[in-house]
């Protein structure tokens, strides 16, 4: 049966044979694994991971035509839920973590990724990530401060994750082609990170931040403080910086006062 592509859903199948085994090596799979796949399409790396044989095999696909091409062709051998990721992110909970697996359409990849951060006691339920994101995303996630990637999604990521790039892949390892080259890389959770009253407020703080990245920090500091002066004197940051000379750690600090005076 041969599968028309929606391009609403963002869909572009990856069929280059050296980057699916290389997702396959960076994910380690191991019998005793429960993994989720999120957008399994054609059913390319679903194939992989069964050859690794885990302990069961969760794909999300929201596309109902490839939900039950992929029942067909691999039957009982997988859990299969036709339904959007951003609807039961959340429902996997299991008595291990378990490992993610996801080829993310380019449209929602960073909505999925920051819906997964969000979930409390992440470590707990979820080993690793394994996602195949637009390369401009994936260097956006991995820059540090100081350089012209490093922005809301560099912050946000590295509060909560590890994160390692692992490789580029050109447009043509995909069906149909896209336009921009696509990049491989590795989330672990943190076992220990800075808690926070709300996750939802160091969003909010950095996207107030990274909206004027050109102009100086002390636009959105006295946007956010009364006392903004005595606050910037406090965490010994110069008000003259821009968004992207501060740190993850000053982000955090400058949150946990926000939520200290608001909250």
């Amino acid at each position: 049966m041969r599968i028309k592509v929606k391009k609403s859903l963002g869909q572009n199948f990856l069929e280059d044979n050296k980057a699916l085994s290389k997702i396959i090596e960076t994910g380690n799979i191991s019998k005793r694994d429960i993994i989720l796949e999120i957008g399994p399409g054609t059913g390319n790396l679903t194939e992989r991971i069964l050859n690794k044989n885990p302990k069961e095999l969760y794909v999300v696909e929201k596309d109902k035509d490839l939900a039950d091409m992929l029942k067909r062709k691999f039957g009982r051998n997988i859990n299969i839920i036709n339904d959007d990721i951003l609807k039961c992110y959340n429902d996997f909970r299991f008595d291990r973590p378990i490992k993610v697996f996801g080829n993310l359409p380019y449209n929602i990849s960073t909505k999925i990724l920051t819906s997964f951060i969000k979930i409390e006691n992440l470590n707990k339920f979820f080993e690793k990530f394994i996602f195949v994101f637009q390369k401009e995303v994936v260097d956006r996630i991995v820059a540090v401060e100081n350089t012209k990637d490093y922005g809301r999604l560099s912050v946000i990521t590295s509060w909560k994750m590890n994160k390692s790039k692992i490789i580029n892949i050109p447009p043509n390892s995909f069906s149909p082609v896209p336009k921009v080259w696509s990049s491989l890389i590795l989330l672990s959770p943190k076992s220990n990170f800075e808690k926070l009253k709300k996750d939802r407020n160091l969003e909010h703080i950095t996207n107030i931040f990274f909206h004027q990245r050109r102009k100086m920090i002390k636009r959105p500091m006295k946007f956010l403080f009364k006392d903004y002066i005595d606050i910037s004197n406090k965490l010994n940051i110069d008000l003259k910086l821009r968004p992207q000379n501060l740190s993850v750690k000053k982000y955090i600090e400058i949150c946990k006062i926000y939520e200290d005076l608001n909250i």
